[in-house]
């Protein structure tokens, strides 16, 4: 009992001593830290104020920047290229230098093989073509078939709807080979000599006036009553109206006579009609295009 409280009252000597020296240290130190200070003061050195990081606080903060996994890159400068940025006015900056951003290209040649697949299939009485590979976002859409070396229309029909390219295509490349009713059905003799052209249409904007577009730009959809009162409509794809030389009045007589106007065109009557102007990516494929692809890929 006795050796016990011996070596408690020991422990206690001990602990008050070391304490009496660790105050000890602490008064050397504060006169150093007051002796720093005055020589500071006489120097007009200010010393920076530490702030204490609470040791949770800054495990945290080291722990989020390591599970992220991102470090920060110098824009500009040295040590790797600088990041892409996409500011709002449609340009990108790479290495500090603008550039514009080119607009998504739609309209591929595989669309005319696929065209030229389901016309195929179709005359031969083979089952459809599988689906394709390219986009199958919905657009507007024209198929135009045309034929031989001056490349004559045989055909071209189309939807201002917006429709899956998968399924517009496949419909209207045959509704455009056997049911315009201008032209008698394409025929299995012709298709060696065809061509294809997928429109993708794009950019409607409604004209201010009959003459609020550009020849070989813009292709227009008209709506205008008839003699008879009825409202038609009518278009011509961009490429149109320059192909036939034609300026805009002579391309806006002539839609009004391909929807069936059949009075004399005034300048009232083209003062009256509604014009939407629209732009049009166009890809053309040949028969011997689609039959090269077909062997590149072992149809």
């Amino acid at each position: 009992m006795a050796g016990n409280e011996t070596a408690v009252h020991a422990t206690v000597s001990s602990t008050s001593s070391g304490a009496r020296a660790r105050s000890g240290t602490r008064r050397r130190r504060r006169r150093r830290w007051i002796r720093y200070d005055e020589e500071d003061r006489r120097r007009g050195v200010r010393r920076r104020a530490r702030t204490a990081v609470p040791a949770g606080d800054l495990s945290k903060r080291n722990m989020a920047a390591g599970c992220c996994g991102a470090k920060k890159q110098r824009l500009g400068g040295g040590g790797g290229a600088a990041p892409s940025l996409s500011p709002c006015d449609g340009t990108a900056i790479r290495h500090g230098t603008p550039q514009s951003r080119k607009p998504a290209t739609i309209a591929q040649p595989e669309m005319g093989f696929f065209c030229f697949d389901v016309l195929y299939c179709q005359l031969h009485q083979l089952d459809p073509p599988k689906a394709p590979n390219f986009s199958n976002e919905a657009f507007p859409l024209f198929v135009t078939w045309t034929i031989g070396k001056d490349m004559r229309l045989r055909g071209c029909i189309g939807t201002f709807n917006a429709m899956h390219l998968h399924a517009g295509l496949r419909e209207y490349a045959t509704t455009s080979a056997f049911k315009d009713s201008r032209f008698n059905p394409i025929t299995r003799d012709e298709l060696p000599r065809l061509h294809v052209s997928v429109s993708i249409l794009r950019h409607f904007e409604d004209g201010v006036d009959y003459l609020d577009w550009e020849v070989g730009v813009h292709g227009i959809r008209i709506e205008f009553h008839n003699e008879k009162g009825n409202k038609r409509t009518a278009t011509y794809l961009p490429s149109v109206a320059m192909e036939q030389g034609w300026d805009q009045i002579q391309t806006i007589d002539s839609l009004l006579h391909k929807g069936g106007f059949k009075g004399l065109v005034t300048p009232d009557i083209r003062r009256s009609l509604k014009l939407t102007r629209y732009q049009s990516e166009e890809v053309t494929v040949s028969y011997q295009d689609y039959m090269t692809h077909c062997h590149n890929r072992r149809c």
